[in-house]
């Protein structure tokens, strides 16, 4: 793998961790609970599918890639939020986090499959996880303290 692109991994590695250490300090039942983010009314459990599903479509456009039937990054990303909640919704807490941790790990093999990653793998990275860790994790960071802190209170 050439030099320039590995940042992209590690970036992407610290972000994870980072949105996944959070998720740790809830309990699966927290992690149901709506109010991470109000338009629409999420929970964490909503957020992690919205994540996991993101990773997997940037798996599938890099094995595109692969293949040679990539058609580009021009994707319709309101149609596919509403698609990917609409099939995440209802799932329980261990199955949208096991999605989740599935769709990392085939980005991730999918990078690794390609003879050398692109500009245009690299922008599948950071639009399905840097970035888009990025984008959740202060929100996270902040729901996460407000249900620990009424653990706390209520024990």
């Amino acid at each position: 793998m050439t030099t320039p692109y590995v940042a992209e991994l590690d970036a992407e590695e610290r972000g994870w961790y980072q949105v996944a250490g959070l998720v740790r300090d809830l309990t699966p039942d927290e992690c149901l609970l709506p109010g991470y983010y109000h338009d629409p009314d999420w929970a964490v459990r909503d957020m992690i599918g919205h994540l996991g599903t993101w990773l997997a479509e940037a798996a599938i456009q890099l094995d595109q890639m692969l293949v040679g039937t990539y058609g580009g990054h021009d994707v319709d990303v309101d149609r596919l939020n509403a698609t990917f909640l609409a099939a995440m919704r209802d799932q329980p807490w261990d199955v949208v986090w096991t999605q989740a941790c599935a769709g990392r790990t085939r980005l991730r093999q999918a990078w690794a499959d390609l003879p050398e990653p692109t500009d245009e793998a690299a922008w599948w990275i950071r639009k399905s996880a840097i970035d888009h860790y990025a984008e959740h994790v202060e929100r996270l960071r902040a729901w996460v303290e407000d249900l620990v802190g009424r653990r706390v209170e209520e024990g």
